[in-house]
């Protein structure tokens, strides 16, 4: 029978409790585990035998013995209280507030471990996001409903990105605001402080939601964290037709928990010792963003992570990105240039862009302004190259044209003041400038017309003969 207490556990190893089966359970149901002195911890089932049943709880085992410890099956599912008096207010990891203000007033539980959406039910993204920063807007657009993580290293300004996008984020063709969910997995004290002071001073604290699973809490609890914040985004989102803006950060750290509770389970390893589910729990995750038929409102999700060693290929942002819709890689060589954001111009991308800009949605030049910023900075990439074994002296007219180009791209169109929101029309023109530093000829993934309408009239240096037979 539910609610009955069941005392002795069979073992207690770190957050993993292991007691005899004595009842019909279920799955991710929640239990409470108290110890002698009746300390309650709140816990989850995680595996399940015939004779056996594992539960993972939230908190430290201090106290809890075989003998006088006991468990009480609740029969449900972990929940959390859902309402509209959410937004503005700060909660723990497990989704209790730590404002100093009493639990929201509601009757409504919902499953953090939320419903799957049927694929069929859902609607392809097209509304384009203002960010207000070029990098972003005007070659790694943001769509609405779409999956676009920002995959950074330590010591690189991915916070104070995830910040600039939260308080400037608004879609063009709408007139309602985003609301925000944000949730911190194993941050530092500062960090969070961070985030909390500058959606005060900027006035959008009104509008965010915020989970906070600091670095000295217990690691476990960080599991938790993005289910129930991706449930508290759900019910805006699709009950109360609400745009839905997710930050989650650090992705990293959430993996390295369940590498953890893996490990104490005594699971078969996989790559860097994290478990084989990897992909399927990340995705369990990320594909909880989207459109769905019939409901106005919608989530973004922007999943913020660290590579170590600013290593692309580790497991964490290898499989993110599988599962995602691109990426906004943070590079370190333009942050040590003082570049910010240091947005790196080729490995970044986003697989939604080109349904989201163009006539009616941007502006008709944004697709072609594109592709000739991304193919005249992979030019200056293989130049650069070049001019390092050779010296730059050694370089043609139109090299170093494209290495004064370069140049200009970075410090004008990608850098820009953390407080500088720019329009996407002052983001397009500031691209046709910075294209003044090559020649029209080199210019050829941008067609006559567009060409004559958009690029400054009179500009572009000339081709000299040098240049034109090296090109040649």
């Amino acid at each position: 029978m539910k609610g009955l207490e069941h005392r002795g556990l069979t073992k207690v190893d770190g957050p993993i409790i292991i007691l005899s089966r004595t009842e019909d359970v279920g799955l991710g149901e929640l239990v409470r585990v108290y110890d002698r002195r009746r300390a309650e911890r709140t816990g989850r089932i995680i595996e399940i035998s015939e004779k056996a049943v594992a539960v993972q709880i939230f908190g430290t085992n201090t106290g809890l013995s075989t003998d006088t410890s006991s468990v009480e099956f609740s029969g449900r599912p972990m929940e959390m209280r859902v309402s509209r008096d959410m937004l503005g207010r700060i909660f723990d990891g497990l989704g209790k507030p730590i404002d100093g203000y009493p639990a929201a007033f509601s009757s409504l539980l919902l499953d953090v471990n939320g419903v799957p959406i049927n694929p069929d039910a859902r609607t392809y993204p097209k509304d384009f996001i203002q960010t207000g920063i070029s990098c972003i807007d005007g070659m790694n657009t943001l769509i609405r409903g779409q999956k676009l993580p920002i995959f950074s290293g330590n010591g690189l300004p991915h916070n104070r990105l995830a910040a600039q996008i939260i308080r400037q984020a608004r879609i063009l063709t709408s007139d309602e605001p985003f609301v925000m969910v944000f949730a911190a997995m194993g941050v530092k004290y500062d960090v969070a402080r961070f985030f909390i002071q500058t959606f005060e001073e900027s006035g959008v604290l009104a509008n965010v939601v915020m989970f906070l699973s600091l670095a000295d809490d217990p690691s476990i609890e960080r599991l938790i964290t993005p289910r129930c914040a991706l449930t508290a985004a759900e019910y805006l989102a699709y009950q109360c037709d609400m745009h839905v803006l997710v930050v989650m950060t650090d992705m990293t750290n959430y993996c390295e928990s369940l590498r953890e509770v893996s490990t104490i389970r005594g699971e078969i390893p996989s790559r860097k010792g994290y478990p084989g589910y990897l992909y399927s729990d990340l995705a369990s995750l990320y594909e909880r963003a989207g459109k769905i038929e019939g409901s106005r409102g919608s989530i973004t999700q922007i999943p913020v992570l660290t590579m170590p060693n600013d290593d692309i290929s580790h497991p964490v942002p290898d499989l993110s990105g599988y599962i995602t819709e691109g990426q906004i890689v943070l590079e370190r060589e333009l942050f040590q240039k003082g570049i910010y954001p240091p947005v790196a111009g080729l490995p970044s991308l986003s697989r939604l862009m080109k349904d989201g800009i163009g006539p009616g949605m941007t502006r008709e030049d944004h697709k072609e302004l594109a592709s000739q910023l991304f193919a005249g900075y992979s030019r200056v990439k293989s130049i650069r190259s070049l001019a390092a074994v050779i010296g730059e002296e050694e370089l043609s007219d139109l090299d170093k044209g494209y290495l004064s180009f370069g140049d200009r791209f970075e410090r004008e169109f990608l850098a820009q003041g953390e407080r500088e929101n720019r329009g996407i029309d002052q983001t397009l023109d500031l691209g046709w400038k910075i294209l003044t530093a090559l020649p029209r000829t080199e210019l050829y993934r941008v067609r006559e017309e567009t060409l004559q309408k958009y690029f400054p009239s009179g500009s572009g240096p000339k081709v000299s003969e040098r240049a034109g037979s090296a090109k040649k």
